[in-house]
């Protein structure tokens, strides 16, 4: 069961008035080399992701960004390194997920409308094939165990190519973050800073909302 602390910073993550430079729609359009390479090499990307998100300073690192029960009780401190390449490849979807909080408190980002409905039917293709796979084998029929495998084979390409969409969005975001395009770079927060719940909420940035 989640931690009273987690459901607060999800109720305040929903405040938040910022939104991404690039929605998950247009990621492709933005940057079709790196959302390619987020496709086929999933885990890897994760883990330069989350080393860039922390500023390349691995003693910040906690498993899952603090958001999961085991964070912090995984040996982090002594071999960080290690502990994030177990958590990109045994937890994959958690990793992305965790690194996408980590930059919305750091910046106040919001999740559109659209980016949670594409996120959502993701989830709801996952139950639905696995619910499918139950009834196939439960009922035996191999016409059913034929669609079973072919919803299962739909709902991995969307899972896949969602997340290989929001890590070019946190990319994209990163880029922003460290003057590759726009403004001089930010300046690296402390430590203590890295989740900013308790700051007055900044001016909205990012591409503007939906007509």
């Amino acid at each position: 069961m989640p931690s009273q602390e987690y459901l607060d910073k999800m109720k305040v993550r929903q405040e938040y008035r910022n939104l991404w430079h690039t929605d998950l729609m247009s990621t492709i359009q933005r940057d079709p080399p790196y959302c390619c390479l987020a496709f086929w090499c999933g885990p890897c990307v994760s883990y330069m992701l989350r080393k860039r998100a922390l500023y390349n300073d691995m003693s910040r690192y906690t498993c899952c960004a603090g958001y999961m029960p085991c964070s912090g009780r995984c040996g982090e401190s002594k071999c960080p390194e290690f502990c994030l390449c177990t958590e990109v490849f045994l937890c994959f979807g958690n990793s992305v997920a965790s690194t996408r909080f980590l930059l919305q408190d750091e910046f106040n980002i919001q999740t559109t409308k659209c980016d949670n409905c594409i996120i959502g039917f993701m989830f709801c293709l996952q139950q639905v094939a696995c619910i499918f796979s139950i009834v196939a084998m439960i009922v035996g029929s191999d016409e059913l165990q034929d669609a079973a495998q072919l919803l299962n084979c739909l709902a991995d390409m969307v899972y896949c190519t969602v997340c290989a969409c929001m890590q070019t969005q946190h990319k994209i975001e990163m880029d922003k973050r460290d003057g590759m395009f726009g403004p001089q770079p930010m300046a690296i927060p402390p430590v203590q800073h890295m989740s900013r719940l308790d700051q007055p909420i900044p001016p909205a940035a990012g591409y503007p909302p939906a007509a």
